[in-house]
């Protein structure tokens, strides 16, 4: 039985289910990639920049952050440009939550690796601070530098245009104690009340 000459078994790429390769077309200097399970035979003029490595797999209560994510149509597919380049939306950020394993696309980066989601347990809270203008899901606009807090018991589901400045715990009144507040901005409190800032 004759072997393969050992050019040919550089050129032979056996991807297993769930994993991928980022492949080069040296000709066309666009990089593309292939999923498997399948093998893959490297041409001549392409070079394999990437992989194989594993897709991503993003369990329930989970998320990750991917940098320079691709642009997807009304149809929820990648958008490819004139070349046939992949197109990205460069320096920007997209939160993904649990799903079946992805590949990353030639460019997009992990830049969060899959970690679980914030429980925020009773008697606390999360103080947010928005680093973008969005409006959420039922209507409300928020800009750059507001703040406002995120109270348990509940899981915090984290944007791309909120960070979290830090975990508020309760402060319990007893008995004959009082406790003196200051408002470090203009603020409307849960029940409706406008607080002056500076006021004490």
């Amino acid at each position: 039985m004759s072997k393969r000459p050992p050019d040919e078994l550089k050129n032979l790429y056996r991807i297993p289910p769930y994993y991928y390769i980022h492949v080069l077309d040296q000709n066309t200097n666009v990089t593309r990639f292939e999923i498997g399970p399948r093998t893959f035979i490297r041409q001549d003029n392409e070079k394999v920049i990437v992989g194989p490595e594993k897709m991503i797999t993003v369990p329930p209560r989970h998320y990750c952050i991917i940098e320079n994510p691709v642009v997807r149509g009304d149809n929820k597919k990648p958008v490819v440009d004139d070349a046939g380049q992949i197109k990205l939306r460069h320096a920007d950020q997209e939160i993904r939550l649990a799903q079946d394993p992805f590949p990353l696309y030639p460019g997009e980066v992990l830049k969060q690796v899959v970690s679980a989601l914030k429980i925020v347990v009773a008697n606390a809270a999360l103080r947010l601070r928005a680093i973008l203008d969005f409006e959420t899901e039922v209507g409300e606009k928020r800009v750059a530098g507001d703040e406002w807090l995120f109270e348990g018991p509940g899981t915090y589901i984290p944007r791309k245009e909120v960070v979290v400045d830090e975990t508020i715990r309760a402060t319990i009144i007893k008995p004959n104690q009082a406790i003196k507040l200051r408002a470090r901005k203009e603020t409307l409190v849960s029940f409706d009340v406008l607080v002056i800032s500076n006021l004490q």
